[in-house]
């Protein structure tokens, strides 16, 4: 018997089949029709003697009236261990159509075969057959169930975060996990304690000593979250409690998001990531579809974090033909490959180029015409930057004045720049470079619009913080440190940042090029500021390790061109409010086209001949707002 139940579990668990639906049609005629006997038993030796003609009629019309309704209802092609109220119901109505025709075949035979007790038999045979198949679908749950309850060998024992229907269906998804057992639910409030949930415990932790002496006593492995939200409400306390406990934390996307492909559930260790972000944007996705679908797309920089995220969701939003430009051959091959096995229906064109060849640019825009094109090639890492101001020019500011030129050119329908927090009173060399490319391609779209240049190109700016986990930032430099056992280097104890994930401000980026009017800056809530020592220590902490202790912090002093603080983006004095909460327009001085032509070239020749001094010089006159901080470049500041 238990070598049986061992390959019922194996065949049900691990193969995951089902049994097809025509056995399960044949079983609940069989059944049907045995109920029916049981009936014309009962009526025989109880109610009224009935003759073997009455046996016959009713077991072939039985046959024949079950079969067809139970094949035209389809009751049959329910899965039995995912049955519901509701399919039960419709078992049930099944069951009542089936036996009104049976006693109305039976009443018009014209045979007296049960005289004036018809009716009885009819709804004494729609009770036991009722009764019988449901009977049998709940034989079968409780099998599967006992053969999934046996196979707990080698998994985590984990407790789901929250008392919703999104944890609910959490566990309902975990069910048939090889990886992960459910034993209960974790409620964040007291008056749920000592419930039951789907069968299961809920609980509740007043502090780190009784959930510690919780999780030693029934040997939990790792706590579940059903979304982002759920983790970053308890941060600082059930993510630090896990923490401390060796616990996992783990965290799975809730069941509306999770489209795009994915056919499995996904579980995974919380990253600092998650709890750093904020409730997730909603944009129009509608009307991003609306203008994006169909057309022809290019993404510049499109292997970089921020570009490569662009075109994912361009992708889902269905473009027609989405081009790739970027220098970089191997993250730009992955990122192909990517793309292949993902959206194998997508048409797009990997081009490798770079913004500062004007030929191979122009070989981009002639060969596929694009009808929208997103500038996000630049250079952006602030120390490397100040030690080359000419390739920042280059890269930033002669390679986005190309682009916006090529746009006018072709009649690229618009362009969309990505911007920065840091061309904001600029302290560096690189938020400077993206400053000037900034007055550059408003000003183009303003000399349309005065006539002074022919073209239909609508130029959106958009300007936003640190992206969390893209190539190069703080996140991914502090988990390899701390892999490496430490120690985590920070600049210095006071220094914060405004952190943004790459999706929601991708989905920004998108939301606000579809509702430009053109010629606009536009800023996004970056929320608020984040400590990064306060992030190094929780970084230590999910890891396992207890900061200072386990793993050292050290302060190195700031970096040439940074600042302690960066400058709020959206507050009320520096910008105007747009339809979008999370959106506003920024209050900037405009520049007229012709009065900066003649610098620009002058600073694309001096970047060119790499004069140093010279091009950082005529940067600050052009954007004087620039002050250089922590910087060689300090003495060039106009005092």
């Amino acid at each position: 018997m238990e070598n049986l139940i061992n390959e019922v579990s194996k065949y049900l668990v691990e193969r995951k089949r089902y049994v097809s639906y025509k056995v399960i049609l044949l079983a609940d005629v069989y059944l049907s029709l045995t109920s029916s006997l049981v009936s014309l038993f009962f009526i025989d030796s109880f109610i009224a003697d009935l003759s073997w003609s009455a046996y016959a009629t009713v077991l072939f019309a039985g046959g024949v009236t079950t079969f067809l309704v139970f094949w035209l209802s389809g009751t049959s092609k329910n899965i039995i261990r995912h049955a519901s109220m509701k399919s039960m119901g419709r078992l049930c109505f099944a069951i009542l159509l089936s036996d009104i025709l049976l006693g109305g075949v039976l009443f018009l035979s014209g045979w007296c075969l049960f005289g004036h007790h018809l009716f009885a038999f009819c709804l004494l045979d729609f009770l036991v057959t009722t009764v019988v198949l449901s009977g049998f679908r709940v034989t079968l749950v409780l099998v599967y169930d006992y053969a999934i309850s046996r196979d707990v060998s080698g998994k985590s024992r984990v407790l789901v975060y929250g008392s919703g229907d999104k944890s609910v269906a959490l566990k309902k998804r975990m069910y048939t996990s090889k990886h992960y057992q459910v034993v209960g639910f974790v409620n964040p409030e007291r008056y749920l304690k000592s419930c039951v949930i789907s069968d299961l415990p809920v609980c509740y932790f007043e502090d780190e000593e009784n959930f510690s002496r919780f999780v030693k006593k029934y040997n939990i492995n790792a706590l579940l979250y059903p979304s982002h939200e759920e983790a970053r409400r308890e941060a600082d306390r059930l993510v630090r409690f896990c923490s401390d406990c060796g616990l996992k934390n783990l965290v799975t996307p809730p069941v509306d998001v999770l489209g795009d492909g994915l056919k499995k559930t996904i579980v995974r260790e919380i990253r600092v990531e998650d709890l750093l972000g904020r409730e997730e944007i909603k944009i129009n996705t509608r009307e991003c579809a609306e203008n994006f679908a169909g057309k022809v797309v290019m993404v510049t920089g499109a292997a970089g974090s921020i570009g490569s995220e662009l075109c994912r969701q361009l992708t889902i939003l269905g473009v027609g033909h989405l081009i790739l430009f970027d220098n970089a051959e191997t993250p730009m091959h992955e990122f192909r490959m990517e793309l292949e096995r993902n959206f194998p229906g997508l048409k797009f064109s990997p081009f490798i180029g770079d913004v500062r060849q004007k030929e191979r640019l122009r070989m981009a825009f002639e060969k596929y015409r694009p009808a929208v094109v997103f500038h996000a090639a630049a250079y952006k890492h602030v120390p490397l930057m100040e030690e080359n101001p000419c390739e920042a020019v280059r890269v930033n500011v002669i390679g986005s004045r190309l682009v916006a030129d090529f746009c006018v050119e072709y009649g690229v329908e618009m362009m969309v720049m990505i911007s920065t927090d840091k061309a904001v009173n600029p302290t560096n060399v690189m938020g400077a470079s993206k400053r000037l490319a900034e007055i550059y391609v408003q000003s183009l779209g303003l000399a349309m619009e005065r006539g002074e240049v022919e073209g239909k190109t609508r130029f959106v700016t958009t300007r936003f913080g640190n992206v969390l986990g893209s190539n190069g930032s703080v996140i991914p430099y502090f988990r390899k440190q701390i892999e490496q056992g430490g120690p985590v280097t920070v600049t210095d104890p006071r220094i914060t940042r405004y952190f943004m994930t790459i999706p929601e401000a991708c989905r920004l980026v998108m939301e606000a090029a579809v509702m430009s009017a053109g010629n606009q800056i536009f800023v996004f809530d970056m929320g608020e500021p984040v400590k990064i020592v306060d992030l190094a220590e929780r970084m230590i902490r999910l890891a396992g390790y207890i900061p200072g202790e386990d793993i050292k912090i050290k302060f190195i002093g700031l970096r040439p061109g940074e600042k302690l603080y960066e400058e709020v983006l959206s507050n009320e004095e520096n910008t105007l409010p747009t339809g979008h909460a999370k959106i506003r327009v920024a209050r900037v001085r405009e520049y007229k086209r012709n009065d900066i032509l003649k610098v620009y070239d002058k600073l694309a020749e001096l970047a060119l001949a790499v004069k140093v001094e010279d091009t950082v010089r005529l940067m600050k006159r052009v954007v004087p707002e620039f002050k250089s901080n922590n910087s060689e470049y300090e003495r060039l500041d106009v005092k």
